[in-house]
């Protein structure tokens, strides 16, 4: 396999039908296919965490409606692929709220660049023959399992249901009644994700059951987890989600549910002790003290 080429402005390809084109710019290199950019995100300090835990992306053409070539700040220029709404899940999750910066389809470059970008640009657009609301997911979204802690509790998916297991100090009431939560990805419909840079910001599985109403607040929601000052960062609460929307667009049967795995004494422990706090606070009552005591207790 040849190495690939990095376009200069003395080289410029005569198609893209060949591989290993290439432009680098600010965070990313993106190599050109006939049908296809492949994105590769830099690790570097200063690259945003999102890209350096995305690493790669391979965008079908298929998957994008439009290109555009915008001056940037301080002497560059932005390229920038304008995904098809319902193609990519980690778009369709962040639903706009991603920060410019963020953006995994921009890509930054020196403004002495600008006749180099602006032929790619031209050469992308007379590959997109697709607008237009996409019927399925055309780019792969991050794989399971993924995890993230959040402020009330940890996140965990496996690829066929996600975990919410509540955490001493930050779970309310409420959620410490229900119980640790457990959502095969069959009996869900979508994935509600509010970016833990703004106000309430949260992750909230939403049921298939029409019934099921989402009136409460997701700090007392056993469906939801509640974000924070440095808990569930966009970088790891963004991909898990889109993991999570990708896995219900492509449900199959509800899978088989493994026997729990037995608990460490310990934690049973702890968990007993916290309960305790909570009785003798009076956010628990005698009837459910005895009832969730027992449950921890059989999981030894």
């Amino acid at each position: 396999m040849r190495s690939a080429r990095v376009a200069t402005e003395e080289h410029v390809p005569h198609t893209m039908s060949r591989m290993g084109d290439v432009l680098a710019g600010f965070h990313a290199v993106w190599e050109f296919e006939s049908d296809s950019v492949l994105i590769r995100y830099e690790r570097g300090i200063r690259t945003p965490k999102l890209f350096q835990a995305l690493g790669e992306r391979r965008i079908p053409l298929s998957a994008v409606e439009g290109v555009t070539l915008a001056p940037g700040k301080r002497g560059t220029v932005v390229l920038r692929l304008t995904p098809r709404p319902g193609a990519d899940p980690l778009m369709e999750a962040a639903d706009g709220q991603l920060k410019e910066g963020s953006d995994p389809y921009r890509l930054v470059l020196p403004a002495e660049r600008e006749t180099l970008a602006e032929y790619y640009a031209d050469e992308l657009k007379g590959l997109l023959t697709e607008s237009g609301p996409a019927e399925r997911h055309l780019v792969a979204a991050p794989e399971a399992p993924l995890q993230f802690k959040a402020y009330d509790g940890k996140a965990s998916f496996d690829g066929t249901s996600v975990q919410f297991r509540w955490s001493w100090t930050g779970a309310s009431s409420a959620k410490w009644k229900a119980g640790d939560q457990s959502f095969p990805v069959a009996g869900l419909s979508g994935v509600e994700w509010r970016s833990p840079e703004i106000f309430e910001g949260h992750l909230r599985l939403v049921p298939r059951d029409p019934g099921s109403a989402r009136s409460l607040q997701p700090d007392q929601d056993p469906a939801s987890v509640v974000f924070g000052l440095g808990y569930g960062p966009v970088h790891e609460s963004l991909p898990f989600a889109a993991a999570v929307l990708a896995a219900v667009r492509t449900r199959g049967p509800v899978p088989a549910v493994p026997a729990p795995a037995r608990r460490d004494p310990a934690d049973i422990a702890e968990r007993i002790r916290h309960l305790g706090e909570l009785h003798q606070a009076g956010l628990v009552t005698d009837e459910e003290f005895s009832s969730k005591k027992a449950e921890l207790l059989a999981e030894l």
